[in-house]
């Protein structure tokens, strides 16, 4: 099956009617298809009406066989036509609506993968599934007013016209009351918006401490505190549902008098018109075909309200969007171009220099301050560096993620086959050949198994019951610590960056493995530029220039061997009772 990448196009974040209209636009024909259909079939509804009073009036009054069966045939037609029409506007405006959906969910997943890394920041996480799910549908279910709500306004129109025929005074009552129908639902939607805003922001906040909940209950129960933020939840939940009776409240009257006061006007056109055939102002087929126009106007009046109640919970939903939308990355977002050869990264703040193709460590006693180094020579923290000369915060961060990758320890890992996992952006897709398929498989088959061979990670797929193609839990939580770290570090060795920045790639194995490690990831990564953050004199000893940092700044550089010898410090921090170990420094030692 052919794997096609589907482009969004570039949403108008301007404002929630902006961007709705956005969504209209993107698909002109389908909405247009849609409203050409829908108004079809909304006129059409008018024609039995017109068409029985027409089979009274002139077949079965006078007793004109013929003509009756000509106007019941009509009927029958125009029914059958009316059918097809109704099939195929629910089929187009469907497809209206689930466009509009994965239109909204790709530009979601694309301004979070812009955010990056400060996108748990900047927004949490039940908010973006939010988004991602209820509010797109929300807008979606919109668009509906682009096909029948199009439709209802003509049939209200034409109603109108036809009631014009039979009786000026009838299409007075029409022309003046459906208005006024609408205009008593107007306030309960001004009410529907301030209701809906606060439930959805109150959905968002428990929703994101659900998953704080459910993503550190381990955590939570080692130390007690389950019930505690399990009571919080309680609470937040209870006030959610008060705000969601809040909505209801205000929802239930606005379709109540959805179906209500329509039903009631259709009762005061029928009496009306029931009086004036009574008098003999109209015929027996008009007095048919008028209760047939107000019974057809139910439609468009219950359309008209329920056009005006989507559009308004549509507009809440949008503002959230756009609100995610205009969210800025904390760097970047410059047009200064990248080197265009490999060149040295530079972080002033810390003095950390790199020099492109060689392995540098960084070693510090609080690995926070080594962790925030890479962050900010991979761009993902506001800074000063450079690289080539060139300030990161001026590059597009698209560019920086395309040549620099930042292996972070906590990376999520997503569900799926261990093969999927690992070669995450890489795998099979695109080409229609099946021998270029095949042969793009076996070439990524290769490469995966070089990943996982340098990443140590052998022993998982064999311990696995299928191998590569074992499914994988959400956070791999079906792998232990060990495993996962092995696991991120073949996928990162799969990306095959020019620049890898690893934090820690070896703190959660073995002595043994992390000495295969260290020498497997020197021999992959022969020529490129390679930072990695440790204590470990394994992958120290490895490492071409290793950086000492005491405060966040550079105390001391150099060779490893060097650095042991010339700075006690340092040897007190990567000893772990290996042959490097020495006596405690004297006082002239402590002194440098």
């Amino acid at each position: 099956m052919t794997d096609r990448i589907f482009d969004p196009g570039t949403p108008d974040r301007r404002s929630a009617a902006r961007y709705m209209w956005w969504l209209v636009t993107s698909q002109p024909g389908r909405v247009l298809a849609g409203a050409f259909l829908g108004t079809a079939w909304m006129v059409c509804l008018t024609l039995p009406p017109y068409f029985l009073s027409r089979a009274i009036d002139d077949g079965l009054a006078p007793g004109h066989w013929p003509a009756l069966a000509g106007w019941a045939g009509a009927v029958l037609g125009v029914g059958g036509l009316n059918a097809w029409l109704a099939i195929m506007r629910h089929r187009t405006m469907t497809r209206v609506r689930m466009d509009a959906v994965f239109r909204t969910v790709q530009v979601v997943v694309l301004q979070a993968t812009r955010l990056g890394a400060a996108l748990p920041r900047r927004v949490t996480a039940g908010e973006v599934v939010t988004i991602g799910f209820s509010d797109a549908a929300m807008m979606a279910q919109t668009l509906t007013i682009t096909g029948p709500g199009v439709g209802a306004v003509l049939a209200y129109i034409v109603v109108a016209g036809l009631l014009l025929s039979v009786s000026p005074l009838l299409a007075v009552v029409v022309l003046l009351g459906v208005p006024l129908l609408v205009a008593v639902v107007g306030p309960l939607l001004g009410r529907l918006s301030g209701a809906e805003t606060a439930y959805r922001t109150r959905q968002g906040a428990l929703a994101a401490r659900f998953a704080d909940i459910a993503g550190g209950l381990r955590v939570l129960n080692g130390i007690g505190g389950k019930e505690v933020y399990a009571g919080r939840y309680r609470r937040g939940s209870q006030e959610l549902r008060d705000e969601g009776y809040r909505v209801g409240a205000v929802t239930s009257w606005i379709q109540a008098l959805g179906v209500g006061l329509p039903t009631l006007f259709l009762g005061a056109v029928t009496w009306l018109a029931a009086r004036m055939a009574a008098q003999g102002d109209i015929t027996t087929g008009e007095l048919v075909a008028v209760y047939g126009y107000a019974a057809v106007l139910v439609v468009p009046v219950s359309f008209f309200v329920e056009g005006g109640y989507d559009l308004s919970r549509g507009l809440v939903a949008a503002r959230r969007v756009v609100h995610l939308l205009n969210l800025t990355p904390e760097t970047g977002g410059g047009d200064a171009p990248a080197p265009a050869a490999p060149a040295p990264l530079r972080d002033p703040e810390s003095g950390v220099e790199i020099a492109p193709g060689r392995l540098t460590a960084l070693v510090s006693a609080r690995p926070a301050d080594a962790v925030a180094v890479l962050d900010r020579l991979g761009g993902f923290t506001a800074s000063a560096a450079t690289w080539g000369g060139i300030p990161l915060a001026g590059i597009d961060p698209a560019r920086l993620r395309e040549r620099i990758l930042v292996a972070d320890n906590e990376a999520d890992l997503f569900a799926g086959p261990l093969r999927d996992v690992i070669a995450g952006a890489r795998s099979p897709g695109g080409d229609d050949a099946a021998a270029d398929r095949g042969r793009r498989d076996d070439s990524l088959d290769a490469a995966i198994a070089r990943a996982v061979r340098d990443a140590l990670a052998e022993d998982i797929v064999r311990a696995l019951p299928d191998g590569l193609d074992s499914v994988i839990a959400p956070q791999a939580r079906n792998l232990s610590g060990g495993q996962r770290q092995r696991v991120r570090l073949a996928r990162a060795l799969m990306a095959d960056p020019e620049i890898l920045l690893a934090a820690e790639p070896t703190s959660a194995v073995d002595a043994h493995t992390e000495a295969t490690i260290a020498s497997r990831l020197t021999a992959a990564r022969t020529g490129r530029t390679t930072v990695v953050t440790t204590t470990s004199p394994l992958v120290l000893g490895r490492a071409d220039t290793v950086y000492y940092l005491v405060g966040g700044t550079v105390a001391a550089s150099g060779d490893h061997h060097d650095l042991l010898r010339d700075h006690p410090g340092y040897r007190e921090l990567v000893s772990r009772g290996t042959d490097d170990d020495q006596d405690d420094p004297t006082p002239q030692e402590a002194a440098r």
